[in-house]
C-alpha cells in the first residue's frame, strides 16, 4: 500500500538524501540473489535510519533483523570511532552478502553480526543500548520489546519497523493473521507504555520512534 500519492512520493524520495554507491550495489545484489527483497529497507528509509544515526551518535546499537545488512550499514553510519552494532539473524545463508559488504564499507571492525534467534542471544547480551531497531519477524516484535526495554540507557531510541503492515492495522483483522495481531497489540502497548514516549510515523511501511525515559 502506498500511504501517499505517486507524485508526492517520488517529490520526496528525489528532495532526500541519496544512497550511497556502496548501498546501490547492496540493494542490486539484493534483489537479483535473495528471496523476498522487499524486506531491505530501501534507499529512502535507509536515508533517515541512518540520519537518524547521526543525530543520536550512538555508541551502541542492537539490530534485530540483518538480512543483507542494508540497514546495518546505514546505522553504522552514526556511530563514533568506538562505538558497535551488535546484528543478529536466524538466517546463516545470508552471511556472505553481509559479510561482501561490510568488509567493502570499512566499518566491518564496528559490526558485531551474530546467528541465532534473538530471543535467546539478546538475555545473553551484556551491553546496554543507545538505539535499538526491531525488524524481524513481526510475531515476536511484543517480546522482542520487552527484552530490549530493560537494557536501554535513559534517553535510548527503540526504533520499529512495519507497523503499518502495508495497512493491515486499519483493515478488518483475519482471526489468523498472528503477524497483524500482535503489530495491533504492539502499536497499541508501546503507546500506553509510561516508561517510554513514542510517536508511529508514515514512512513507507510505519516506522515508530520510541524513546525512553
Amino acid at each position: 500500500m502506498h500511504f501517499l500519492p505517486d507524485e508526492i512520493d517520488d517529490y520526496v524520495v528525489k528532495h532526500s538524501q541519496q544512497e550511497p554507491t556502496l548501498l546501490k550495489e547492496l540493494q542490486r545484489e539484493t534483489w537479483q540473489k535473495v528471496l523476498s527483497p522487499r524486506m531491505l529497507s530501501g534507499a529512502f528509509q535507509g536515508r533517515v535510519l541512518s540520519l537518524l544515526s547521526k543525530i543520536i551518535i550512538p555508541k551502541t546499537i542492537l539490530e534485530i533483523g540483518t538480512y543483507t545488512g542494508y540497514s546495518t550499514l546505514c546505522l553504522a553510519e552514526g556511530l563514533p570511532q568506538d562505538g558497535k552494532i551488535i546484528t543478529i539473524d536466524k538466517n546463516e545463508e545470508l552471511q556472505y552478502i553481509q559479510q561482501k559488504y561490510f568488509e567493502k564499507s570499512g566499518l566491518q571492525a564496528k559490526i558485531e553480526p551474530l546467528i541465532g534467534n534473538a530471543l535467546n542471544i539478546i538475555p545473553g547480551l551484556s551491553d546496554t543500548f543507545d538505539l535499538v531497531f526491531i525488524d524481524a519477524d513481526k510475531a515476536n516484535y511484543i517480546n522482542y520489546y520487552n527484552l530490549v526495554v530493560p537494557q536501554m540507557k535513559s534517553g535510548g531510541i527503540i526504533l520499529s519497523d512495519n507497523v503499518l503492515w502495508s495497512g493491515k492495522v486499519v483493515e478488518k483483522l483475519d482471526k489468523n493473521d498472528l503477524d497483524t495481531k500482535v503489530l495491533l497489540e504492539f502499536n497499541k502497548m508501546i503507546n500506553e507504555d509510561d516508561r517510554v514516549e513514542t510517536v508511529l510515523l508514515p514512512i513507507r511501511d510505519g516506522l515508530t520512534v520510541t524513546r525512553v525515559k
